[in-house]
Formats: C-alpha cells, structure tokens, sequence
C-alpha cells in the first residue's frame, strides 16, 4: 500500500487551524477543524439558534459558509503565502437533507490544483454520514501575498481583478 503525497505547502495542526479561525465569522458560527490528512480537510458545525433559518432548518448559507470556510483555508495551505493568496470567485450548493439539530461535518478535497486557479469539493454529512449538502468553490490565486490569519489592508474594496 502507498501513502498519498500531502498536498500542503506547509504543516499545520488542527489547533492551529481553530486558532486561526477565532474571532471571526468562523467562530460565530461554532465551525471547529477536527481533521486534516494528506489531502482533505475536515470541519464541523452544530446545527443550532446561529446557523438554523426561522423555520427551524439548517439555513443554506451556514451550509455555503462551512464550505467556503474549508475550501478557502485548504487553499491557503496549498500555496506559499509570502508569495500568493487565495480568493474566493465562485461557489455553489445543492441542499440535499434537511438539518434540525445535531451536527454537520465538511470534509474538502480538491479537484483541480493550479497556478492562477483551484476548485475544492466538499461534502457535508449529518452525523451518520448522510449527505446533507454538496458544494463547490472555485479559488483565485494571487500573486499578492496576505499571510492567513492576516486581515485585509485597510481600504481594499470587495472587488478583485485576477487579470
């Protein structure tokens, strides 16, 4: 049997990953990391009075907003970020379960790995593995370094020209 190659630029814990994921939106939302591997990562949300819609349902957002969390800090591992960073251009979900309490795990893994572009799948189980959502991101990388866990420069606008 033959280990995988790991994907990453650099080696990060989990801790490391939940550190880095306090004090922002992330954290809002209870998303904890709990896994990474040669080339997945793995994060959970409850599904609670934060990410649940009026109608008592897991909300979709927070289901996009997992995704988007795991796919982006995967991106971020995969690049040297004194040299690039990574930005989201486009994401997509299929809600496929509904959700009223409980937990969802996300786990992403790519699906395309390249100078200027990524796309990261990641797949959203409840807590018996029954898929919940599936979503895709597509990644800009950049050759504007911003360390992660470094916020944008004051002034930077929403708007990103890849060109």
């Amino acid at each position: 049997m033959t280990q995988e190659t790991p994907i990453w630029f650099r080696e990060v814990t989990v801790a490391e990953l939940n550190r880095l994921a306090g004090n922002n939106m992330v954290a809002h939302l209870g998303i904890e990391f709990t896994a990474i591997d040669a080339s997945s990562l793995t994060a959970r949300m409850p599904v609670d009075h934060r990410t649940r819609q009026p109608a008592g349902l897991l909300h979709g957002g927070a289901s996009v907003a997992l995704a988007e969390t795991l796919g982006s800090f995967a991106a971020y591992l995969t690049v040297d970020d004194s040299r690039f960073s990574c930005v989201g251009l486009e994401i997509n979900a299929n809600h496929v379960r509904a959700m009223t309490a409980g937990w969802v795990i996300g786990t992403t893994r790519p699906l395309h790995l390249g100078g200027r572009t990524q796309i990261w799948e990641t797949r959203i189980v409840d807590e018996r593995e029954r898929l919940v959502c599936i979503s895709r991101l597509t990644i800009a990388v950049l050759a504007t370094p911003r360390p992660l866990g470094q916020p944008a420069p004051a002034g930077a606008g929403d708007t990103v020209s890849i060109e």
